[in-house]
């Protein structure tokens, strides 16, 4: 038996437990200097851009590093997704849609060491979903997919599940923005800005997803989400300018809570929520802010603030891993970063410039 299917047989016995749980220590344990990444996407190699993070919140560009890959380069969103660049557990995945593979990087203080590379399962890979020892990568290109993989825990090295693959509910027309686990690890959904819709996939004890179950979105444009510890989905509506929260049942099947909510701003894309799954937190690129919401404990929405922060032309967003900063990617080259304040407002803190035009994807610690 060759060593990728020993891994693979051995990692299908205990993933169904480990998914849900944190990767092993491995000697690799995450950093706790605060960091912020930044992904170029740039046709003629992709790279990440480093950026120091102050106690203050302020940053400060310490060095790029090669994904070996190469990205799409044009455009403010060319990629159209919320998720190309994911941190986790001390190591940083991004997508390479250029070249239709993953990168995974080791995070070793201020820098990156390059880990591995693998081939997406698809054309044109947009978003990254990490849990534990399972990754599933969304291939936006051609007929869309999902494809899923297993981490090894000591070499952070992929290895592609065998017949993984599975098509999205909307098929070519799909147009999907991004893919992301359910808190708990049983779930994974996808949104479909071309059909409406939002994509479930409850994953079984061998890591494999079974689906798609196609929910109707509550308004237009289904974008960027996060999945809460109390097991909501909390969804924005770019077309719609409003944000819906839905509750994910055991089989994964969505129920809605709250919604559509108008923000009364333009193109509310990209969403983020706290930690603790009381703020989230849209970049409405359309309207040049940032709005914040609350999320009650039975997951309605209530609008805090539909212009929490100012910017010129707010993109990717990312919060530090205790949320007490957020980073806004902007389409004009930079980003800028605000304190979170508990009243759900946003205090301006600091701004960089540097971004290659057509970058996408942004990550922080």
């Amino acid at each position: 038996m060759s060593s990728a299917k020993k891994l693979l047989s051995t990692a299908a016995c205990s993933i169904g437990l480990a998914i849900a749980a944190a990767l092993p220590a491995s000697g690799f344990a995450a950093e706790t200097r605060g960091i912020v990444y930044v992904m170029t996407n740039q046709a003629s190699g992709n790279s990440v851009q480093v950026y120091a993070r102050d106690p203050n919140g302020t940053l400060t560009y310490t060095a790029t590093f090669p994904t070996g890959g190469s990205g799409t380069g044009t455009g403010g969103d060319p990629l159209g997704s919320q998720g190309a660049l994911v941190l986790q557990s001390g190591f940083l995945f991004a997508v390479n849609a250029g070249s239709s593979d993953i990168s995974v990087f080791q995070v070793t203080g201020d820098g990156l060491v390059l880990l591995d590379k693998a081939a997406s399962g698809g054309r044109l890979p947009v978003s990254i979903a990490v849990k534990g020892q399972l990754l599933y990568v969304l291939n936006a290109g051609g007929t869309p997919n999902i494809s899923g993989f297993v981490i090894d825990p000591e070499t952070r090295h992929l290895f592609a599940l065998p017949n993984s693959q599975r098509p999205l509910a909307g098929g070519a027309a799909a147009n999907p923005a991004e893919v992301h686990f359910s808190n708990d690890g049983e779930s994974l959904l996808v949104t479909e800005k071309g059909t409406q819709t939002i994509d479930s996939y409850r994953i079984n004890f061998l890591g494999y997803a079974v689906g798609p179950t196609a929910i109707s979105a509550s308004a237009v444009t289904p974008f960027g989400f996060a999945a809460t510890r109390r097991g909501y989905a909390v969804v924005s509506e770019a077309g719609s300018g409003a944000v819906s929260s839905y509750d994910i049942a055991d089989d994964g099947t969505l129920t809605l809570v709250s919604g559509p909510l108008a923000l009364g701003e333009n193109a509310p894309c990209w969403l983020v929520v706290t930690g603790d799954g009381q703020l989230a937190f849209t970049a409405n690129a359309g309207s040049g802010n940032i709005s914040s919401l609350r999320i009650a404990n039975d997951g309605s929405l209530t609008l805090v603030n539909p212009a929490a922060g100012s910017l010129a032309a707010p993109l990717d967003m990312a919060l530090t891993a205790d949320s007490q900063y957020l980073y806004v990617r902007e389409g004009n080259g930079g980003v800028t970063g605000f304190r979170v304040q508990a009243d759900g407002n946003l205090a301006y803190v600091t701004s960089v410039t540097g971004i290659p035009a057509g970058a996408q994807g942004i990550a922080a610690r």
